[in-house]
């Protein structure tokens, strides 16, 4: 049967299978242009600036706190549409430094945390970072979870980070028992008294791009 056939009995239904077929066109060329769009998107690996990033630690005890500084060795952010997406960041242990203090106190307290009853940076030089869920929580605002290895042991964390210009900045609370460094635990030893170190310590981070 052909068209001029389906034409001379029934016109209307000539016209109906016109339109169907321009239909289907119309969704193919629909579908076409959403996959263009779709592979059009490219992920954007920014690095971050190490000289001017900065990360702070602050460690308390009973008897009172202190802090000093981490440097970051190498990392990035993965971004798409201007909006972060994932990322890698590792620190370079064997540069942890204390700011409160100074003369020989200073380098007994980094001597110390640099040993085996704390970070054993000698057998692990590195911190690691890397982020397995970004989600926009607000402009400029992101949850994010990931993975952090500290002493070869790999824990989940989650927390918020905000991105204002081309700066991102975060809190992090880290219970170092996760990662084996529990000299001085309450948690783990027993009759400490004023020589009890908390458990948790804070990460004040500030990466520049």
């Amino acid at each position: 049967m052909n068209f001029l056939h389906i034409y001379n009995n029934n016109p209307n239904k000539l016209k109906k299978m016109k339109t169907r077929t321009n239909i289907t066109k119309g969704l193919f060329g629909g579908i076409i242009a959403l996959a263009l769009v779709a592979f059009s998107t490219t992920v954007e690996k920014k690095n971050v600036n190490v000289e001017e990033s900065k990360i702070v630690w602050t460690g308390e005890k009973l008897t009172g706190s202190h802090e000093g500084t981490i440097k970051l060795k190498d990392g990035y952010f993965e971004m798409e549409n201007g909006k972060i997406t994932g990322g890698e960041f590792t620190a370079d242990m064997t540069s942890i430094t204390v700011t409160d203090l100074e003369g020989d106190s200073k380098k007994k307290l980094e001597g110390h945390l640099n040993s085996d009853d704390f970070f054993g940076v000698k057998t692990y030089p590195t911190a690691t970072f890397k982020m397995t869920t970004v989600v926009e929580k607000a402009p400029g605002k992101y949850g994010v979870a990931g993975e952090m290895t500290i002493k070869g042991k790999t824990k989940p964390i989650a927390f918020d980070l905000k991105m204002v210009d081309n700066t991102a900045m975060t809190t992090l609370v880290i219970d170092r028992t996760n990662y084996d460094v529990r000299y001085g635990s309450g948690s783990f030893f027993d009759d400490l008294g004023d020589k009890t170190i908390y458990d948790e310590f804070t990460l004040d981070i500030n990466l520049k791009m």
